[in-house]
């Protein structure tokens, strides 16, 4: 993306703030800010309460639009269309393979999976799926599997689901409009339905709120922790808030100096720390045991895909779909519109097929990579006795813990300072990509080699801000997890339309040349052997 409108248009073409869509979307942000942070109490048991009402009402529909989403991501690649180029015919694709995984995987997991990758699976040692008895050699299994099951196809099938028709829209089309309701275009072609074009980007906009705002509101303690052991800080609530202004006021400087590219090469840099990282704590660490276990886990997965793609738990109720599963498909939903927005824009050139599968394939090679190796090694912690992570996790949460797992790695004070700078990169390239996106669905015929107006990506990146401090206030994982199922509800119909959208333009376009007739042999030829050529 651009780093600055082109200098040969006029000021007059600068792109404006499209406010039917900018005003709903910013009040009820605002909204939902104040009261997170005016009435903490309330808003933890408000939200809890509507978390619940919607996993108990429709955790059967995520679950289906999860799966559904695997299918149809399938078919797309494979079936008819496969072959369809998302450009002209001389277009070739605008970035190499590798540069264009990396900036995939960049944008795509943020800083919700360093959050993640250590505590997942002890979360689910102490509390396994499936009627599996906690502790139990059969549950170090099953936690270790269950977190890249979770973040790998299903979840990188709901981000190329949206890709492909913002490609489409963008490359084949030429409609360089950075907005979702643009590539619905052909379900909402009459003056009646483009009246819900500012409805679908309001939903977008409240959706990716919901998304960047759990991030946020998983990642900031997690710096602050980190940044509290360099510095000898306490980890304490004032800590965050100053983690938090501290960053805001750097991207704030970042909008008005043009440093969209230094961001863009720390985003380059944090991912080849992270792939190091991987590395040193695979050799450092018990390496044949963390290969053993994701091996296992693998087969774990396939023979099982099915049954966890589904599973609801209608009957005991135990709480392991709504807390685990419904929430991170729910979180998925959320960010899919911006990853659809972001993959798209970098896929010219390439066919439908070789953007769904480098979506799922590299996606969910990265994650499974990243959970299998440092799920391994918690798991091993606790196993050998060398740190008591499930006892420090309930006693003292996530960020603390993850503190004293990266302690324990071998020049343990020098990857504390590293995994400080990885996870503080990381929270920035998450907010500046969202304010970025949010920015640009809220302008008026934004086009892909222009930036978003700098009060209006500004304005963003401070109510990301205030909804994170919101969150901070209230605390608790919980009320974390209610804010991303809520806001992603609504996007299951924008997905779903994207889906509709999106046959109708390759029906259009390429339904006679992939018809195939029906193949029979010649009367004279049947049972010769010129008729089996």
């Amino acid at each position: 993306m651009a780093d600055s409108p082109s200098h040969s248009q006029s000021p007059a073409a600068a792109p404006r703030i499209d406010w039917a869509v900018f005003l709903p979307s910013l009040v009820v942000v605002l909204l939902a800010g104040g009261y997170l942070s005016l009435f903490p109490e309330q808003a933890e048991s408000s939200a809890r309460a509507a978390m619940n009402f919607v996993t108990s009402r429709f955790g059967w529909l995520f679950v289906l639009v999860g799966f559904g989403a695997f299918v149809f991501a399938l078919w797309l690649a494979f079936g008819r269309y496969g072959q369809v180029k998302l450009g002209k015919p001389d277009d070739r694709p605008e970035f190499s393979e590798i540069p264009w995984a990396a900036m995939m995987f960049s944008a795509g997991i943020g800083i919700g999976l360093v959050s993640w990758a250590f505590v997942e699976p002890l979360y689910y040692l102490s509390t396994p799926p499936l009627g599996v008895e906690p502790h139990s050699s059969a549950a170090v299994e099953w936690a270790h599997m269950y977190g890249q099951f979770h973040w790998s196809f299903i979840p990188w099938a709901l981000y190329a689901i949206p890709a492909v028709p913002v490609a489409y829209m963008l490359y084949v089309k030429d409609r360089p409009v950075l907005r979702i309701s643009e590539a619905c275009e052909s379900v909402l072609n009459t003056p009646g339905r483009q009246r819900w074009k500012p409805v679908i980007d309001t939903l977008v906009i409240i959706g990716l709120i919901g998304g960047a705002g759990t991030s946020l509101g998983l990642g900031v303690p997690l710096v602050s922790a980190f940044v509290g052991e360099l510095f000898g800080i306490p980890d304490s609530l004032v800590t965050r808030l100053g983690v938090l202004a501290f960053w805001t006021l750097l991207f704030g400087a970042s909008v008005y100096r043009g440093l969209h590219k230094g961001i863009s090469i720390l985003s380059d840099i944090n991912i080849g720390l992270a792939m190091i990282i991987l590395v040193f704590i695979l050799f450092a660490g018990p390496t044949v045991f963390i290969l053993s276990l994701s091996a296992n886990s693998l087969g774990l997965m396939l023979d099982n895909f099915t049954r966890m793609s589904f599973w609801l738990d209608p009957v005991d109720r135990g709480g392991f779909p709504e807390a685990w599963t419904l929430f991170y498909w729910a979180w998925w939903v959320s960010y899919a519109p911006m990853m659809g927005l972001f993959f798209g824009r970098i896929s010219r050139g390439r066919t439908i097929r070789h953007l769904v599968l480098g979506v799922i394939g590299w996606g969910s090679l990265g994650c499974g990579s990243f959970l299998a190796i440092c799920g391994a090694y918690a798991l091993d912690l606790q196993l050998t006795g060398a740190l008591p992570t499930v006892d420090l996790l309930a006693s003292q949460g996530i960020p603390a813990t993850v503190v004293e797992i990266v302690r324990q790695l071998p020049l343990g004070g020098l990857m504390i300072a590293v995994y400080t700078f990885l996870s503080f990169i990381f929270l920035a390239t998450t907010l500046d990509s969202a304010a970025y996106v949010l920015a640009s669905i809220s302008s008026h015929e934004l086009r892909g080699d222009q930036e978003p107006a700098r009060r209006n990506r500004l304005t963003w990146a401070f109510a990301l801000a205030f909804i994170a401090v919101g969150l901070l206030i209230v605390g608790g994982l919980k009320t974390v997890q209610s804010l991303t199922i809520i806001t992603a509800l609504p996007l299951i119909p924008v997905l779903l339309l994207l889906c509709v959208a999106l046959l109708r333009w390759l029906k259009q376009d390429f339904g006679a040349a992939v018809r195939k007739p029906v193949l029979t042999l010649p009367a004279d030829n049947q049972g010769g052997e010129t008729g089996r050529r």
